[in-house]
């Protein structure tokens, strides 16, 4: 068994503040026994508007948010999912919503850009959303070998995308990392619903960071960082503020849970990737 953080955060537009509260969590984590740790979703900016992602976006492969993070990510020996970070596109003015692995010798192993864009109006609200307006949604499943088994990685609205998860149990996926910034009032009603859902049907684990709190730019996050096992059960829950929680995945309880209880080979229809 592996020992596995989520970490939660409350960003802000400083991209230099956010990435040593970034780091002090990370060692915090590493210190308690994690060998993994995911980050948030926009863990180093959340900006004031949407296009604040243009001006801090990086190249891939090198700039102060990924240098920090390979650098965090050797000193503390720890894996580490980094939540969302823009990088720039050759030849598009949009960015790339990216969430770069890092091993525990610094080195970038994968990369998963997030699948689904959040372009929404919630309902009776004025609250409304238009990531395609800067980013460029990625189109590709990823699965990454860790310490804790096989990594499905997905990225906060990706969550309400089933079929994304069954491509990820497909490709050999035990568990999943899901870096998100759920708003409150979405996060009040599906978050817990949805993470447990996607666990369950996948008979997979799921360790969910999310950004929660109230941030500099008006907006509010739900928060409620999870573990959730396969069987549905939450492990561990940081409702608010900064933070982590802290659980164990143990690859063979969903080798031996997946062939005692075969729902997944039970299924009348597949899913075929973009």
């Amino acid at each position: 068994m592996v020992k596995v953080a989520g970490i939660q955060m409350a960003s802000g537009p400083q991209v230099a503040a956010n990435l040593i509260e970034a780091e002090r969590l990370l060692a915090k984590a590493a210190q308690a026994g994690a060998r993994i740790a995911v980050l948030p979703e926009h863990f180093a900016c959340m900006g004031m508007k949407e296009q604040d992602k243009l001006a801090i976006a990086e190249t891939p492969g090198r700039g102060l948010i990924q240098d920090q993070l390979a650098r965090t990510a050797q000193r503390e020996r720890l894996w580490i999912v980094a939540g969302t970070l823009p990088l720039r596109i050759e030849g598009d003015t949009k960015v790339a919503p990216a969430c770069l692995v890092f091993d525990d010798n610094g080195r970038q192993v994968s990369r998963f850009d997030k699948m689904h864009l959040f372009d929404v109006r919630l309902p009776s609200s004025e609250e409304a959303y238009c990531e395609s307006s800067t980013q460029r949604a990625g189109g590709e499943v990823v699965i990454v070998e860790t310490p804790a088994g096989r990594m499905g990685m997905a990225v906060c609205y990706d969550l309400r995308f089933p079929e994304l998860f069954r491509a990820m149990v497909d490709a050999g996926a035990e568990w999943f990392a899901l870096p998100a910034a759920f708003t409150f009032r979405t996060g009040q009603a599906h978050w817990d619903l949805l993470l447990r859902a996607r666990a369950v049907e996948n008979l997979m684990y799921g360790v969910a960071a999310a950004q929660g709190g109230y941030h500099v730019n008006g907006r509010e996050t739900f928060g409620h960082s999870l573990l959730v096992d396969p069987w549905g059960t939450v492990i561990d829950v940081l409702p608010r503020g900064s933070g982590f929680v802290l659980g164990e995945i143990d690859a063979r309880r969903v080798q031996d849970l997946r062939a005692s209880f075969p729902a997944l080979s039970h299924r009348r229809f597949g899913v075929t990737p973009p």
